[in-house]
């Protein structure tokens, strides 16, 4: 089914040191593979969490599923992979099998329990990111490779529409990253869920995400990859040859 996914018009966001988010315009289709690259400091975090109601919006709009942010109810339709491992207590005494299970609970009325169809599902999504031999370990016995696929299978578990990350890839080697880039697109493809992520390597996406946004506090590029290989702007900002090595495409 067609339709826009995420629509920001003139967003703008502001933190006590100042603005960190200027103008920002663009809408994300449905299907879409978005890797949102920029600068430290450029905002990427800040609309990200500005989508989900966690920032305030200070100026402009932004609609999830054609819906204005502040009547938006829906947020079984998301799927989100916060930034920092840390969050997660590694000595809280919880199976990978219960971890997952968790994105089903969120959603259940009191009393929340799993049923045999929850415990089914968990099961197939870890066969999926194959991690099934982990599901009776400790969260906290994991290798960051492991945990970050746990978190995504808690956050895809429900069937999201909208699957948004937040630099899920920070705390690992890139050998890692490359691998856990690739299963996203694969979930991308085959579930048809539309991917938000957020990253820095800008280098690297390219490979597997269908657009960029390129973010340096004002959006300075949002399209496929093959646009902004044959940007002129991008050109003149990033050089030509920088500008291949991130598109993949040529």
């Amino acid at each position: 089914m067609p339709g826009k996914i995420v629509s920001t018009e003139l967003l703008s966001c502001s933190y006590r040191e100042g603005r960190v988010l200027e103008d920002v315009s663009f809408q994300v289709e449905r299907g879409d593979y978005v890797g949102i690259v920029g600068p430290n400091g450029s905002g990427k975090s800040t609309l990200i969490k500005a989508l989900l109601g966690l920032v305030t919006i200070n100026k402009g709009s932004a609609s999830l599923f054609g819906t204005p942010l502040s009547d938006f109810r829906d947020w079984h339709k998301l799927g989100y992979l916060p930034q920092s491992l840390h969050l997660v207590n590694p000595v809280f005494p919880a199976t990978v099998h219960e971890t997952v299970g968790l994105g089903l609970l969120s959603l259940k009325r009191f009393p929340k329990r799993l049923n045999r169809a929850d415990h089914d599902k968990i099961g197939v999504i870890l066969d999926e990111l194959g991690i099934s031999d982990l599901k009776h370990k400790l969260i906290g016995e994991l290798s960051g490779g492991q945990l970050q696929r746990v978190l995504l299978a808690r956050a895809i578990v429900n069937d999201p529409e909208l699957l948004v990350l937040d630099e899920p890839t920070a705390a690992l080697d890139p050998e890692t990253r490359g691998r856990f880039y690739a299963m996203i697109a694969d979930i991308n493809r085959s579930r048809g869920v539309t991917v938000l992520l957020v990253t820095h390597d800008s280098g690297v996406i390219g490979e597997y995400a269908s657009k960029m946004l390129y973010l340096d506090k004002k959006l300075l590029f949002y399209g496929s990859f093959d646009e902004f290989c044959c940007s002129p702007e991008m050109s003149s900002l990033f050089g030509e040859h920088s500008q291949h090595l991130m598109c993949h495409r040529h």
